[in-house]
């Protein structure tokens, strides 16, 4: 197996991020640092991560939590603001985001300690839809506003996909895109004279956030894992 691969099973992060820790000189194998991602390891291979050996294939599971705003999506925050890892017991695993929602932002995120998951859920050539919805300032939508979030706008030098979109009230939306470009929702509202003024992603893939509450989670049942990699 691949030494990259070893180490999303064995629930460090996922593979990006476990090639960016290689590459770093974090990781040793039989006690000699190692820069290779590409390197072969077994079972019977002493791997460690910032000196902490590791066991192996940890059981993987897959959490839905629902992100309060202030909450920021990352395993840990240097300025010691709460995290999403927080709101799960990991029990001794180590969990870590699928994705990124802003801290302004709530809603549905995963947690995992499955590299191979995560990666593929977060690739940019899967597009996984995203569904979020949306209060907007800049008074009433028009069916110009509507129409050019349908088609695609301008941001970073080029349009955005075709999103899925459907006025729910005045000044309301629900959004459902493909891409992950930074803040994409937040940019192209703002860029079309619509602030957003409170954004809540409702869905990931299959998922739905239904009746999960502010900082609440739920451990995803053996077939709605199946569904996420069927993606």
């Amino acid at each position: 197996m691949r030494l990259v691969k070893y180490l999303a099973h064995a629930g460090v992060a996922s593979r990006r991020a476990a090639e960016k820790l290689i590459g770093e000189g974090r990781v040793t194998v039989d006690g000699q640092s190692v820069t290779d991602p590409a390197l072969a390891v077994d079972a019977s291979s002493r791997v460690t991560v910032d000196g902490r050996p590791l066991q192996g294939a940890e059981p993987r599971v897959v959490y839905a939590v629902h992100k309060p705003v202030g909450v920021v999506s990352t395993a840990r925050d240097t300025h010691g603001r709460p995290t999403v890892v927080g709101l799960v017991p990991a029990r001794g695993l180590r969990l870590y985001p699928v994705g990124r929602l802003d801290a302004d932002s709530s809603g549905l995120i995963l947690l995992t300690n499955d590299g191979e998951l995560a990666n593929r859920l977060t690739h940019p050539s899967f597009e996984v839809p995203k569904t979020y919805r949306a209060r907007l300032g800049g008074g009433p939508l028009g069916a110009g506003t509507l129409e050019a979030l349908r088609h695609g706008v301008p941001l970073d030098g080029s349009p955005t996909a075709p999103a899925l979109v459907r006025r729910l009230r005045a000044n309301m939306i629900e959004m459902t895109i493909h891409e992950g470009r930074n803040r994409q929702v937040r940019r192209i509202c703002e860029a079309l004279g619509h602030p957003v003024l409170e954004l809540q992603r409702i869905a990931f893939g299959p998922l739905r956030l239904g009746a999960l509450q502010p900082g609440e989670h739920r451990l995803l049942r053996a077939a709605e894992v199946e569904r996420l990699r069927a993606l």
